[in-house]
């Protein structure tokens, strides 16, 4: 089939020459083709050649035609199974099947709709355990961040709608109450689990709701996060009854264990054991012969004694939680009756599974990092499938990895810290290039803050990266432990604006408007990477204090990105295109897509409008905003963050602070959590994309 592409219409508005493409006959051909194509193609560069895009689109096309030709596989138990109530009616025997069966759902599905891959087939027995002993929903499952949670999904009534997850108006990529009433609580960030359990099983316990079991299931990982260290301490000291199980898929499976270990082991998970204890005690408690100091004394030295026998001691059994494990966290039928014979224990306790993040997938398992979220890859081969990029600009993670290992070349006292994200934000370049500058602190984002404040105290220059939501929880430690003392730490906020999939969770839209009534912080955001390589390079000049640089997830706009490193003035803007009939001031890469409105503006409607840069929320420009407040008597703020307190609002505070009284519209994120799907869908949503912008230039 010839296909002719006449005067069609390129994301940049300019006309593009027509072009004929041989089409294989395995496509058909339909109405919706070209308009698909044209979609397609705004995801890319428009310096692209209108060619090498279709080529793509043909790629992607016949990919998709051949993943929707799979057959649907069937399965002898899943296919039963709408709800827990329907895993609860199998034998204990048919569990391994349930679990083979939701692996490979689970391969299928996130082979073909990208999301979080390795940590879900890691806990595919925990999860089918857990759903099987406890009556859930009215038992409370609480999961620390949703990585861990697709096979919970898919066994609690949403396997039909799996394949939606992460799109736009299709299921949440995280567990949500606004959901499923089997999602217990928001789980987007790490370490939370164990304190909103506890609540939860207080709470249960003061309604008089005996009978509710509530489980707490954290991460190895997760448990480096101090909030999972204030849930335990006060978990220690509260009356409940809350089982934490401990996914530890950090190590291998412990194969030599001790005779002794493994009686004691057995002897503590018995049911006929436990009853004989908790009734021993409660006569004694009768008698008076036993209160809750002796109690306690009398498990301390329990414990000692296991510790002895078992050759190790652990932080738990020293906090008075009692103690299991480790056991096999892919062995089922004995995970079912371990949680079946400590289920109705009295007091906190602690489950300890050895997992394997990946497991299943031989190639997860070899490398569980590069397979937490693979993209898109073949189910049989694992093969992944990717795009060639040598013509697209870089991520700006690793123009930020690619400046800083550049910077500490020439500057010694520069050190790189990270919370558990090296190569999500690229510090990796650093840690391979000079591996004692550089720190992991693993899931702790106050921590890597008042740590770099600790490090610049004594002289060094660390650049501190961290997602901006993460951010969020660093928050008192930016402003007591590095602000207040005007600390020079540059703090890199990876993942700024609407970031896509990964829904409200995520989203780094605060940080313009937390960080802002700050003393002593210089906060700012790149239009480009080469704005962000130079400001990367001023942050670490002398006395420039603490210093923020904000910048999205995804790609920027230059190919050729390498720039030589020079100073940006702190404070100060720059005039990108003059104009008379209005001035349109943007923060950060937004920048981009409100120059292509202003454009497509001035064509359409005759209009003549200024668009400045800001580059600085603060210290803001004041001289440019003055000559914007003289000028212009209409004014467009366009931000990737929220509205309220952000930029925008920067600017009507100078504005009426010096009696300018220009009309101001604000384009940005609205007031109220954004739900997930990609950038362009979100962006459209808020009425930030390059029709949302247009549709205010014109009004």
């Amino acid at each position: 089939m010839l296909f002719l592409i006449k005067n069609a219409k390129h994301r940049s508005h300019q006309r593009i020459r027509p072009i004929v493409f041989f089409i294989p006959s395995q496509i058909p051909f339909k109405a919706p083709f070209l308009l698909t194509f044209i979609q397609f193609s705004t995801v890319f560069p428009e310096n692209m050649h209108p060619s090498t895009l279709f080529l793509l689109f043909l790629h992607f096309v016949i990919t998709r035609r051949k993943m929707e030709k799979t057959e649907i596989t069937t399965y002898s138990l899943l296919n039963s199974i709408s709800t827990p109530n329907d895993l609860r009616r199998l034998s204990v025997d048919q569990l391994p099947e349930v679990c083979k069966e939701l692996r490979q759902d689970i391969i299928k599905e996130v082979s073909r709709n990208p999301g979080h891959f390795a940590a879900s087939l890691g806990t595919v027995e925990l999860t089918v355990a857990l759903h099987y002993v406890y009556n859930t929903p009215y038992d409370r499952i609480v999961w620390d961040v949703g990585h861990q949670a697709y096979g919970h999904k898919i066994l609690t009534g949403r396997r039909e709608a799996f394949s939606t997850n992460r799109k736009f108006k299709g299921i949440r990529p995280f567990p949500s109450p606004e959901e499923s009433e089997y999602d217990t609580f928001a789980c987007g960030h790490a370490s939370n689990s164990i304190s909103a359990a506890l609540g939860m099983a207080v709470s249960a316990s003061l309604k008089g709701e005996q009978q509710r079991h509530v489980v707490a299931v954290i991460g190895d990982g997760s448990m480096s996060g101090g909030l999972a260290f204030e849930g335990l301490n006060n978990a220690s000291s509260t009356p409940n009854n809350l089982l934490i199980i401990l996914n530890d898929n950090d190590m291998s499976i412990d194969r030599s264990v001790g005779g002794m270990k493994q009686y004691l082991f057995n002897l503590t998970t018995s049911n006929r054991y436990n009853q004989l204890r908790f009734k021993a005690s409660r006569l004694l408690f009768k008698m008076g012969i036993l209160n809750e100091e002796r109690r306690k004394a009398l498990i301390r030295f329990g414990n000692s004694l296991k510790s002895i026998a078992a050759q190790q001691q652990n932080i738990f059994e020293g906090m008075n939680i009692r103690y299991f494990g480790p056991i096999d966290g892919h062995d089922v039928k004995n995970l079912a009756r371990v949680l079946k014979d400590i289920k109705d224990m009295q007091g906190p306790k602690i489950l300890h599974l050895h997992t394997v993040k990946g497991k299943g997938f031989e190639p997860a398992e070899k490398a569980p990092g590069i397979w937490h979220a693979p993209g898109k890859f073949d189910p049989e081969t694992g093969e992944r499938f990717t795009v060639d990029t040598h013509n697209m600009p870089p991520l700006y993670q690793d123009v930020f990895g690619e400046t800083l290992v550049e910077l500490a070349q020439k500057n010694p006292r520069i050190v790189g810290v990270t919370p558990a994200m090296p190569t999500g934000c690229s510090m990796i370049k650093l840690m391979q290039a000079m591996p004692q500058r550089a720190f992991d602190v693993g899931i702790a984002e106050g921590h890597a803050a008042t740590f770099s404040g600790g490090m610049a105290k004594e002289g060094l220059q660390p650049f501190c990266n961290i997602y901006s939501s993460f951010m969020q929880r660093a928050y008192d430690n930016v402003i007591h432990d590095i602000a207040l003392l005007k600390l020079p730490v540059v703090l890199c906020l990876d993942r700024a604006g609407l970031v896509g999939e990964d829904g409200p969770t995520h989203h780094g839209i605060f940080d313009v408007a937390y960080f802002r009534p700050i003393p002593n912080l210089t906060l700012s955001s790149p239009m480009n990477e080469h704005e962000l390589r130079c400001l990367m390079y001023t942050a670490q000049l002398p006395d420039k204090g603490p210093f923020v640089i904000r910048y999205p997830r995804g790609r920027g706009v230059l190919v050729d990105w390498r720039c030589p490193l020079k100073e940006i003035p702190v404070g100060k803007g720059r005039k990108l295109k003059d104009g008379t009939d209005m001035a349109v001031i943007s923060l950060g890469p937004i920048g981009n897509i409100a120059a292509q409105a202003i454009r497509r503006a001035e064509k359409d409607k005759g209009l003549s409008i200024a668009h400045y840069d800001l580059r600085f929320v603060k210290p803001i420009d004041e001289e440019m905003l003055h000559e914007i407040g003289q000028t212009f008597k209409r004014i467009v703020t366009v931000e990737d963050g929220v509205i309220k307190g952000g930029m925008g609002s920067a600017v009507l505070e100078f504005m009426a602070d010096h009696n300018y009284t220009p009309n101001v519209r604000r384009i940005g994120v609205p007031d109220q959590f954004i739900e997930h799907g990609s950038v362009q869908e979100l962006y459209h949503l808020c009425g930030m994309d390059e029709e949302g912008i247009y549709s205010q230039l014109i009004k």
